[in-house]
């Protein structure tokens, strides 16, 4: 089994292979994005529009610690696929073992704090008598299960780095059936409200973590947990941790971001604007995290190939997942600029919350097809172990660009400058991507590499 699965990775026809590892990681990301999706149109059909603003206040927190999570995830699984390139299973093993240990340490030490501070954090990030209620309801519960969300998503991720695209897709669609069965029996059966939607995902995310968990202690898994790998040792704690902090940095500066962004719209909008951007941000995360899909499929392709110094199948393989990315981004560009009240419609029936989202909508996802290629070319980054790189190009949509310029068009603009903010910032962001790429490759040629 080990040895098919290394041989394709070096030799089968890259779109086929592209297919293989992207469908199924497609299907895990979008699964993973239905999560949230499902509980805000729920919450919005069901309980009303202060909820879901409620449910918008709890975005900062739950990026944070979400944050945390891909920091190890995210960075075990390419060093995962990268050691399997260079045929150093055992390298592979010890970061595996040395990732579970690090995932509940880092656990306990962020949810604690949050669990402590919540109001206060809630208070600071935007929240109103009217929305801090909501937005405990579901914390409470939400937070202190926050290790299973780490590992079933992070353990899933060196799941499919490893070999196993497949499984990976059937461990996510094992807590998405899960959450879309239970919502409407804990929100309206047992009229539960936003709790039922935070116990729902809770349970989700359970199973979730005893399948992912199951399939590390199997003894025909290329990599498994053995004993000895548990105990942290330096050089594999920082080869982990040096490639997760780019979809660790670009996590908690979402988490910033949706901070800033809360105190413009309440400034400028109200609870109602709050409301709105919860369906906004659920109507991006849909296209981007089908586009994270691609790039994660491409990372264990990358990575191995990269390893084993098969340049050429590298660049054909971004090469396809740049075009796949910016054809789904100007499909959802067009949609939501052409058709936002329809769209709107999922979340909820309120007329005014309707006008604000529509008219938001219609305005951040302007130029959303030049955001397939950003994303593709930060994870490429990523899985070639270039860390920094992958880092800057993260932070430049969301940090960089993105709040000066909320800060500065909310000045002259008001709530359309908040929402005018996102085309200005993705533009940018794709132009720079493309120019680290272009010297990347440059560089790469005139090393006789390219």
């Amino acid at each position: 089994m080990a040895n098919e699965i290394t041989w394709r990775l070096e030799n089968e026809k890259i779109s086929r292979l592209l297919l293989h590892y992207a469908i199924p990681a497609v299907i895990g990301t979008m699964v993973n994005a239905l999560y949230n999706i499902v509980d805000r149109i729920f919450i919005g059909q069901g309980v009303g529009p202060l909820a879901m603003a409620g449910l918008t206040l709890t975005f900062p927190i739950l990026l944070f610690l979400q944050a945390f999570g891909m920091l190890v995830g995210a960075g075990a699984a390419t060093r995962v696929s990268i050691h399997l390139g260079r045929k150093a299973n055992d390298m592979a093993e010890k970061v595996l073992g040395n990732a579970f240990t690090l995932t509940f340490l880092i656990t306990i030490v962020t949810v604690v704090p949050c669990m402590i501070w919540m109001e206060d954090l809630l208070l600071a990030f935007g929240g109103s008598e009217q929305t801090i209620p909501y937005a405990k309801d579901y914390l409470n519960i939400v937070v202190p299960g926050t290790i299973l969300t780490s590992l079933s998503f992070g353990f899933n991720a060196v799941m499919r780095a490893s070999g196993y695209p497949k499984k990976a897709m059937f461990t996510m669609l094992i807590g998405a059936v899960a959450n879309v069965i239970l919502d409407p029996i804990f929100i309206f059966w047992l009229d539960m409200g936003i709790k039922g939607a935070a116990v729902a995902t809770i349970i989700s995310m359970l199973l979730c973590t005893l399948f992912v968990m199951n399939h590390f202690v199997q003894k025909d898994s290329i990599v498994r947990f053995h004993r000895g790998t548990f105990r942290l040792e330096r050089h594999v704690v920082w080869n982990i941790l040096t490639i997760g902090v780019s979809p660790f940095a670009m996590q908690l500066a979402g988490s910033l971001v949706v901070v800033i962004q809360n105190y413009a719209l309440k400034q400028h909008g109200g609870d109602l604007a709050l409301g709105a951007n919860g369906i906004i941000s659920s109507v991006g995360m849909l296209l981007v995290m089908l586009v994270i899909g691609i790039a994660q499929g491409m990372q264990p392709i990358v990575g191995y190939n990269f390893g084993a110094k098969k340049y050429d199948r590298v660049q054909e393989t971004l090469r396809l997942v740049i075009i796949a990315a910016t054809i789904i981004m100007g499909i959802g560009c067009f949609c939501s600029v052409a058709f936002p009240k329809l769209i709107a419609r999922a979340f909820t029936n309120d007329p005014a919350l309707l006008d604000v989202t529509a008219n938001g909508l219609r305005i951040s996802l302007l130029v959303f097809i030049v955001v397939g290629s950003q994303i593709s070319i930060s994870q490429f980054f990523q899985s070639i172990g270039i860390a920094w790189k992958a880092m800057f190009l993260s932070l430049s949509r969301q940090v960089l660009f993105l709040i000066p310029a909320m800060l500065l068009f909310s000045r002259f603009w008001g709530l359309d400058g908040v929402w005018y903010a996102a085309p200005f910032s993705d533009f940018i962001a794709a132009v720079t991507a493309w120019l680290f790429l272009w010297y990347h490759v440059k560089n790469m040629k005139s090393k006789g590499l390219g």
